[in-house]
């Protein structure tokens, strides 16, 4: 141990040992991790956003941006290249008030978000400096005492955030000085510098088409910022793939027609973003982001044409806030091909339906639904939605004694003929599916309970605030005081999805993404309802849009890594309730099934893997290296066997046949433990948390494939680890000789 280190560990024996004191380790862990921190944070910058005009606004961009962007690609890298052990790893009897933490020690994270925090809030507001670097050392000093760092871990993340900050004020200024006067001429005028961005008087001064084209260019900028930093994410490797996403990329290994459950534009995708970069989880998800940035394109022009720019800009705002939108633009799975061919059809609808639109506008709508309907089945309740404009708008149904809509008819059902002719051929076993997946062979009974997750699920997945104000802007559209027909269209392209699923959610249990198509044109409608109540003089609109992107920015971000939330409250989520645990720690399964597989085949016969469900099949074979090598010749991981189609497995080769004599690994994965109701106290104060004493089925091997065996010997639970937690648990089986 060098000097610096044993100078190190004496000073923080000194604050740990020697400084405690009862009344400390009560005030201490306040200024650590506070439970309230992130709904003080959020009315904070809520009444920043409001209150502080420009300058307030562009503080509160800016140190998001720091932030974010320096916690995410300095920080943590620095923890994982440095390694360097918490306190209470490497010595003894240190006192921890608060509990353990996770991560690596060296830099304090906490540290530099709050010094990289108080130089921004300095440079903006420079009397802020006399609380926010008291609390700053404060919180600092808190990490020291509750034993989670050592002093030099602070001093390291107090300089690493202050030097971060100043330089990421430094580059912003110099982006803004140099593209301001070329694209935002006006803007820049009105307040030249980043770090001074007081609105001059009698300056920012611009005709309508000026603002038009500054809003414009602005929305232009904000697609492609955005697409690179969603191609950097799933670069990252922040989440692994999901079930879906690793099944339909299985697909695009046997391209068809169409497919078990799918249409097949979703196989085609996948064949084209792993060829274009590269056979793994980025090329996986590579197109979606694109598609993300494609539809953002089309709506920009299209809201600026028929509404105005700013509302443009605005909607954009709120797809990147509303979380199942920004999923959307990260997983790669049928929904997000699917919103963009339901907006385009929409949007060449408006022009279709004008009095001097061609046949030709009305084979690309036609063209742009059929397209949707080769990505997801629910594109055919699109036509739903134009016969119920056609019947509640008199002006529409005189394009009904022209040719145009059915040619976009004739042209849909072509595009649909792919999945007639799969279907032929395969005794129309999707038709089979679908009925089974909506339950229509159970009878009809009102079920509230389901009514009731339908409609809190979707109101936290679209943004509450969003959500309500496209429910309200939907039922203000028929007012006969506002016959504003643009906005009754999109209520008509939307609002059928989004009635007809609540209703049948009196009957079953409707998953959250089916209504993603109708989201889209609500929230279209939502904007251009708000814009005309704003003109108007709604004094409430700013406010509300306001306290949407604030809560939705609060979501998305947690939401795309939900290890921020033990940042903000000093305690990761129990796995239970993490929603990133389904797109975590597959590699790390694949190494446990593996590591079972090679020791059965140390007996000197081959061995392979079946899984108990296509997913975990998928992945398998997408993260053991072996498996994804034979992919194409032998396949080593298959789906379990059944008598009936379960899945597109059952029409490849299966292992029948192909794999007699030798052995094989079973997996089957365990549900979660569900958590008694008091967890959230428990899991604030660092207490244990209490799983509920249930009675369940615990996964077995499938008595169709023990029989194919000649014996099978049951391995016992094995438990997946995660950066400290236990993400995962599997039940192995040991399968002996096929027959």
């Amino acid at each position: 141990m060098t000097w610096l280190e044993t100078c190190d560990v004496a000073l923080f024996r000194f604050v740990n040992q020697t400084l405690s004191h009862p009344l400390l380790d009560c005030v201490l862990p306040l200024f650590s991790s506070p439970p309230c921190l992130a709904p003080l944070l959020l009315m904070l910058a809520l009444g920043v956003l409001w209150k502080g005009g420009v300058r307030g606004r562009v503080l509160v961009a800016v140190l998001v941006l720091i932030l974010a962007l320096g916690d995410g690609l300095i920080v943590q890298l620095l923890k994982d290249a440095l390694g360097r052990p918490r306190p209470f790893q490497a010595l003894p009897d240190v006192r921890l008030p608060a509990g353990r933490a996770g991560g690596g020690s060296m830099p304090s994270s906490h540290a530099a978000m709050w010094f990289a925090a108080a130089l921004v809030a300095r440079v903006f507001h420079p009397r802020s400096v006399r609380f926010m670097l008291p609390l700053a050392a404060l919180v600092g000093l808190s990490r020291v005492y509750l034993g989670a760092h050592y002093p030099g871990d602070v001093v390291a993340g107090a300089v690493l955030g202050a030097g971060w900050a100043a330089a990421g004020l430094w580059l912003f200024d110099a982006l803004w000085r140099w593209a301001g006067p070329r694209w935002f001429p006006a803007w820049w005028a009105a307040f030249p510098s980043l770090l001074d961005p007081r609105v001059r008087p009698g300056v920012l001064v611009a005709d309508a088409a000026d603002r038009e084209r500054h809003w414009v260019r602005a929305g232009y900028v904000l697609i492609g910022l955005m697409l690179l930093a969603r191609l950097a994410y799933i670069a990252s490797g922040t989440i692994e793939v999901s079930k879906d996403e690793a099944y339909q990329w299985l697909w695009s290994k046997h391209l068809a027609l169409s497919y078990y459950s799918k249409p097949p534009m979703i196989a085609w995708l996948h064949g084209l973003g792993t060829t274009l970069a590269g056979d793994n989880a980025f090329g996986i998800r590579f197109l979606s982001p694109i598609l993300g940035a494609i539809l953002g394109i089309a709506l920009l022009r299209f809201m600026t044409r028929h509404v105005n720019a700013a509302a443009a800009f605005a909607l954009l705002l709120i797809l990147n806030t509303t979380p199942l939108m920004a999923l959307g633009t990260v997983l790669m799975t049928v929904d997000p091909p699917l919103v963009l061919f339901w907006s385009l059809a929409m949007i060449a609808g408006w022009r279709a339906l004008r009095p001097d639109a061609a046949s030709r506008h009305w084979v690309l709508v036609g063209l742009a639904m059929g397209l949707g309907f080769l990505s997801k089945y629910t594109a055919a309740l699109q036509l739903v939605c134009w016969i119920l404009l056609f019947a509640l708008w008199p002006p529409a149904r005189a394009h009904l004694r022209r040719r145009g809509p059915y040619l976009a008819l004739l042209v849909f059902a072509v595009c649909a003929l792919p999945v007639v002719v799969w279907n032929v051929e395969h005794g129309w076993i999707t038709v089979e599916h679908l009925a089974a997946n909506a339950d229509l062979h159970k009878p009809w009974k009102a079920t509230p309970r389901f009514l009731g997750e339908f409609l809190g699920v979707e109101t936290a997945l679209l943004n509450p605030v969003f959500f309500l104000g496209a429910l309200w802007a939907m039922g203000a559209c028929w007012s006969r005081r506002r016959t504003d027909p643009l906005q009754r269209y999109l209520c008509c392209m939307g609002a059928p999805v989004f009635a007809g699923y609540a209703l049948y959610a009196l009957h079953s249990r409707i998953q959250p993404n089916w209504i993603a198509a109708a989201v889209l044109p609500m929230f279209c409608l939502m904007v251009a309802h708000w814009q005309r109540r704003w003109r108007e003089g709604a004094w409430w609109v700013k406010e509300a849009f306001a306290a949407g992107l604030l809560l939705g920015l609060l979501a998305v971000v947690l939401m795309h890594e939900t290890r921020l939330v033990g940042r903000i409250v000093g305690r990761n989520l129990p796995p239970e309730m993490d929603p990133l645990r389904r797109v975590r720690a597959w590699r790390e399964t694949a190494v446990v099934v593996d590591a079972a597989r090679r020791r059965l085949e140390a007996d000197g016969k081959p061995a392979f893997v079946i899984a108990d469900h296509y997913g975990m099949t998928a992945l398998l074979t997408l993260y053991l290296p072996a498996a994804k090598a034979a992919l194409n010749t032998e396949p080593l991981v298959y789906a379990r066997s059944a008598l009936h189609p379960e899945n597109q497995f059952h029409f490849w080769p299966g292992y029948r046949g192909r794999r007699t004599g030798q052995n094989a690994v079973y997996v089957a994965e365990l549900s979660p433990d569900a958590l008694e109701p008091g967890w959230i106290r428990s899991w604030l104060q660092g207490l244990p948390i209490a799983r509920a004493a249930r009675q369940r089925a615990v996964p077995g091997i499938s008595a169709l494939v023990a029989g194919e065996f000649a014996s099978v010997r049951d391995l016992g639970v094995h438990e997946v680890p995660w950066r400290g937690s236990i993400l995962r648990r599997v039940r192995l089986y040991e399968c002996r000789h096929l027959q």
